[in-house]
């Protein structure tokens, strides 16, 4: 679609920003949205309203919800049951032609987050876009700088950083009660893929717009080994357990040691690569830049059941003891393990203590210095409405997502990668590129 009101210049700078070639034509050039009283309301459109995005519509009910979309019509006829007053659409680019919207909610799959974000983003709307940011790396990028470009209010669906837990730990290590950290271990027990793409072709569901579904990616015939529920094991769709899990907990680490973008990353030990489904289980090892005073940062990522070898080594006793009169140890499925120059630090969503305990014994916390959150969703609704930012915005979340990313690029190159975020590429992989980039099937375009 033609861009109104910009320059040649300004037309290269956006083709340029995921690779050569990528158009960011949807409607018009972003303007930054209308201001509004804290008494009003804005007008919302939210695509995608069941699942994750039924949580999504619960967040935003308080305001002016008067467009839904979703490509299943038992669901979005569904959520029009409590909001009888919005109009109900099928295709999110009808959605978008609307002139009365002020903000969206994206809530599909990860392989339509992308087309459905920039095209609000560039026609002027503010967006709430659940993790990851994007199925593919330039893809992040394109929408972290619409964002950038049209001064738009922004937020990724990371809802545990509005979480008490998190702004704790954090205090704690900014604060210095470990020392410097260089090391830190994430790992999440969770298991996708590990399975062949499937060779029967069963009929469509009645009132299923499947090729809405897919969207930009390539055709390939309906099967419910990819919806609803199912496409975070194939990689035309989603990014598997790292892509699931990888913006929650990487999101504490990034946020504690002021992380951005990575510098390196490479497979420590996973799964054969398979050309359409993500691997089971996976060890990556990230590299970070120092940051002023503060040292580079190895960051060690795990899922599947995988975990740190020092885990067992650290892990606190519980205070009940078993039957036998033996102390047990606590179960941490998932969490992350800072390892400081004075001491360690282990959290998961809603817990967290300093190791050795014995060391820190007594220990006073420092007093609290980062607020609590009104709430992840209101954040975003506050912000649209009286300008500010947002904890999760697209400038520190583009740069999360994208690193959770690379790590499925680095096991699917089968090379370590040097990263070079400038350019958007690892100079030491051109193979990696394939990766990285979008392609998007005919007539689908950013």
């Amino acid at each position: 679609m033609k861009l109104n009101s910009t320059t040649r210049r300004q037309f290269l700078q956006w083709t340029t920003l995921g690779g050569a070639g990528f158009w960011l034509g949807c409607q018009r050039l972003a303007v930054q949205g209308r201001r509004l009283s804290p008494n009003e309301k804005l007008n919302i459109g939210v695509v995608g309203v069941a699942n994750r995005g039924g949580s999504n519509l619960s967040g935003v009910a308080g305001e002016n919800v008067v467009a839904l979309c979703d490509v299943d019509d038992t669901y979005v006829r569904a959520a029009a049951i409590k909001f009888p007053r919005a109009q109900i659409y099928s295709d999110f680019r009808r959605l978008l032609d609307r002139t009365d919207l002020d903000a969206v909610v994206c809530s599909t799959a990860d392989h339509t987050h992308a087309v459905v974000s920039v095209a609000a983003l560039r026609g002027g709307r503010h967006v709430y876009c659940e993790k990851p940011l994007t199925r593919t790396v330039s893809e992040c990028r394109i929408v972290s700088e619409a964002a950038r470009h049209g001064k738009l209010v922004t937020q990724m669906g990371t809802q545990i950083h509005a979480g008490t837990n998190y702004r704790r730990v954090v205090e704690l290590v900014q604060s210095g009660a470990i020392g410097p950290v260089a090391e830190v271990h994430v790992w999440v027990n969770v298991k996708y893929g590990g399975m062949e793409r499937p060779a029967d072709t069963p009929p469509v569901p009645e009132g299923l717009h499947y090729d809405l579904w897919l969207g930009p990616v390539a055709e390939r015939p309906y099967h419910p080994d990819y919806l609803p529920r199912s496409w975070r094991n194939w990689w035309a769709f989603g990014g598997g357990g790292l892509g699931d899990f990888g913006c929650h907990y990487m999101d504490l680490p990034h946020w504690a040691l002021n992380l951005h973008h990575c510098s390196s990353v490479e497979v420590m030990d996973g799964p054969a690569v398979h050309p359409e489904t993500v691997p089971p289980w996976l060890v990556l090892r990230y590299g970070y830049p120092a940051r002023g005073a503060q040292p580079p940062v190895k960051l060690m990522w795990y899922h599947g059941g995988k975990q740190p070898e020092l885990l067992a080594a650290v892990l606190p006793e519980e205070k009940a003891a078993d039957k036998k009169g033996a102390k047990q140890k606590t179960p941490w499925q998932s969490g992350v393990l800072f390892v400081g120059e004075k001491g360690m630090l282990l959290a998961d969503y809603s817990r967290h203590v300093l190791l050795p305990q014995q060391q820190f014994a007594g220990f006073a916390p420092p007093k609290p210095f980062i607020p609590d959150s009104i709430g992840h969703h209101q954040e975003w609704i506050d912000a649209c409405k009286k300008g500010g930012t947002t904890t999760c915005n697209f400038d520190y979340s583009g740069a999360l997502a994208e690193t959770v990313l690379l790590g499925n690029v680095a096991f699917r190159a089968g090379k370590k990668l040097e990263w070079d975020p400038a350019q958007l590429r690892a100079g030491n992989c051109p193979a990696a590129d394939q990766f990285i980039q979008h392609q998007y099937r005919k007539g689908w375009q950013l």
